[in-house]
Parts: C-alpha cells; structure tokens; sequence
C-alpha cells in the first residue's frame, strides 16, 4: 500500500501517513525501524505495510516507494 509521509519525529523515529483518501495513520518506532530508513520527510511517498489491530488499522513496515 503506498502513503504520503505527514509527520516524523526523529527522536521516537515515530510518526504518521495520509492514505490516498486522506485518513491519517500513525506508526510507531518498530515500523519505521523495519524499515532501514534513516529519515523521513513529510510530503514523501512511502510503502506501507498494514495489518488489523480491533478495529484500527497498524502499520508494520515504512519504507520508501520505488518503481
């Protein structure tokens, strides 16, 4: 699944996206550390990786979009 990077903080390595219908989701230091990322900028595209927590969605993984 792709995402649009919203906010990063740097020193949790913690954050969140925008999904392509704009809902915004957060991630957590072991998502973004799954990863291999060494930063993040808002407005960059990302891959996500997702699964279902209740009835949230938890994302898994954060990494850049390549073609």
């Amino acid at each position: 699944m792709q995402a649009t990077a919203y906010t990063y903080d740097s020193e949790t390595r913690s954050g969140s996206v925008l999904l392509d219908d704009g809902t915004p989701v957060d991630f957590d230091t072991a998502a973004f550390d799954a990863g291999g990322l060494r930063l993040l900028r808002p407005g960059q595209r990302v891959r996500i990786e997702t699964e279902r927590q209740g009835d949230a969605l938890r994302i898994t993984l954060v990494t850049l979009q390549t073609l």
